[in-house]
């Protein structure tokens, strides 16, 4: 399956540093609790431009996200073949990196016996700064697509210093547009470590929220489209 390598290991590191940030600033006893937003979009904008240089090392084009490879596939800038092998490996790549976390913040998570410990699954996943679906829909659409539509302007985005600028562009992502959902952008992102989250043992845990899943789902879906389209249309 060309590109699952890449894109399962890629995907893996951006989600064991991009969750660890989360992990880090939000539970009970650890030496970086309580970091800002800047803290954040910094650290999943390096998260994803180590992922971007892992996945390339080892044969994909480093989406490490289905909005990206659904959107590039729709519109000639992937091969069709690669699209299921490239999907695989972001979700179990971002399954896996979720387990890391868990492992590695066990104790912390035995500590943080409440929400207000900072035990949520807001480690893991997005959620709406205030709650209102259409317009959470419509944040997470725009912000996706301004990332793909300059991911599409970069050319081979996993050479020489590309994948820095990815990570820069997901730092002022964050910062401009992330504020309102937390800029998933991503739907393996969410969904696996939300899926982590639920099925799997970690202590003292609350809900997973599913019925916010949707938003980062679909919403980086159709903004990835929308972006690759607007592309082939004027590029």
């Amino acid at each position: 399956m060309h590109g699952f390598l890449g894109e399962f290991l890629g995907t893996m590191v951006l989600i064991v540093f991009g969750v660890g940030s989360g992990a880090a600033m939000n539970l009970k006893g650890n030496y970086a609790r309580h970091q800002n937003w800047t803290f954040i979009c910094l650290a999943w904008g390096l998260a994803v431009t180590f992922g971007v240089y892992v996945a390339g090392q080892f044969g994909s084009d480093g989406h490490l996200n289905p909005a990206v490879t659904v959107g590039f596939a729709l519109f000639g800038y992937l091969p069709v073949t690669n699209v299921v092998p490239y999907l695989l490996g972001q979700f179990f790549g971002a399954f896996v990196g979720a387990i890391i976390i868990i492992i590695q913040y066990y104790p912390h998570f035995q500590a943080a016996k409440t929400s207000a410990d900072g035990n949520q699954v807001g480690i893991f996943a997005t959620g709406p700064a205030i709650s209102n679906p259409v317009f959470n829909f419509l944040s997470e659409t725009i912000a996706t697509f301004f990332f793909i539509f300059v991911l599409l302007n970069l050319g081979n985005f996993t050479q020489g210093l590309k994948p820095l600028m990815v990570g820069l562009l997901i730092v002022v992502v964050g910062q401009t547009l992330g504020g309102t959902t937390g800029f998933a952008i991503n739907p393996a992102r969410d969904w696996a470590p939300r899926l982590a989250y639920t099925i799997l043992p970690v202590p003292n845990k609350g809900t997973a929220n599913w019925s916010y899943a949707w938003v980062p789902m679909f919403g980086p879906l159709l903004g990835g489209i929308l972006a690759a389209g607007l592309e082939t249309i004027i590029g």
